[in-house]
């Protein structure tokens, strides 16, 4: 028989026993740990519970199994030099500027060092982040951009900030526009473009069909021309997101004509690349707070945070 104890910490308050577990104790089947839960091997302040009780600071989770389903993570992240190109940060968030060709989260394409590891290992050195401290918590995204869009990422610090920014986003509450070129001279210079997309994940590639079905999801683009080279015929374009789906951008402009330069997914990028532009020219340059009032956030609210583009003055 094993036994673990786990004394719940601020970042783990408020999560339901059964989400508690799942990250406490990663390697433990769902089937053992529900039938652990109603035979009393897993108990709350010795008492006990169910699966969707809502753990307090302060409570101490038991657990006697078995097996020995104790985390064994090796922290890679704290061998890498951090090279992360803060934008803001304060004790709850942190807004980085990702570079072209660095993927978020580990994925097919890069496993090891990707922005969520430089972050990790940036924290740590400032001591900020101690993951052995931790139950069930660590810094997370909570938005995401394409490998090869450069731009800007919210990490929350802590699981009350990431609850907190995760709603403002779903509400719309987080402004996030994006400055790209694309092909062409578009004949309505400001407009929003609706659309039904159908992700296969597979190929990570997305389809726009003409209407909707259970495998699609609705997406939603406002845009204006900013500027205009006719003797290149490209365009310069603000996006604004209101709904954050995948590829979503590149996809919606690509269907009416206008495919971003450098995107060989969605359009072709032959001539593009001679043009010094290997990769899609998207940049998520600004992040714009709204929170509510009884936020403990609310002292972001109408900050606005830019930077700079670096083809915007491409034309």
């Amino acid at each position: 028989m094993t036994y673990n104890k786990f004394t719940v910490n601020s970042n783990d308050s408020g999560q339901r026993l059964d989400k508690f577990l799942s990250k406490a104790l990663p390697s433990l089947p769902f089937s053992m740990m529900y039938k652990a839960i109603r035979t009393k091997d897993i108990k709350v302040n010795k008492k006990r519970t169910s699966h969707d009780f809502r753990l307090c600071e302060g409570d101490i989770v038991e657990v006697y199994l078995k097996e020995d389903f104790s985390k064994k993570i090796e922290f890679d992240f704290k061998k890498l030099v951090p090279d992360v190109q803060v934008v803001y940060e304060d004790e709850n968030l942190l807004i980085v500027n990702k570079p072209q060709g660095v993927s978020v989260h580990p994925d097919a394409v890069q496993e090891k060092s990707t922005l969520i590891d430089h972050i990790k290992a940036y924290l740590y050195q400032k001591g900020e982040y101690i993951p052995e401290n931790e139950n069930s918590f660590a810094p997370s995204l909570c938005n995401r951009i394409d490998r090869n869009t450069t731009g800007m990422v919210i990490c929350a610090k802590n699981s009350a900030s990431l609850r907190q920014i995760n709603q403002m986003i779903k509400n719309n509450k987080v402004c996030k526009k994006y400055l790209l070129l694309c092909h062409g001279l578009l004949s309505k210079k400001s407009g929003t473009l609706t659309n039904y997309l159908e992700k296969n994940s597979d190929k990570n590639i997305v389809h726009i069909l003409n209407s909707p079905t259970r495998n699609t999801v609705t997406a939603i683009t406002k845009y204006t021309v900013i500027r205009e080279n006719k003797a290149l015929n490209i365009s310069l374009c603000e996006a604004e997101l209101m709904t954050g789906r995948t590829h979503q951008i590149r996809v919606q402009f690509a269907h009416i004509g206008h495919s971003l330069v450098g995107d060989g997914k969605y359009g072709i990028n032959r001539d593009d690349i001679k043009m010094g532009f290997k990769y899609q020219a998207l940049c998520s340059y600004s992040l714009e707070f709204f929170p509510d009032k009884d936020s403990f956030l609310n002292y972001l609210s109408g900050k606005c945070f830019t930077i700079s583009v670096p083809f915007s003055d491409f034309i």
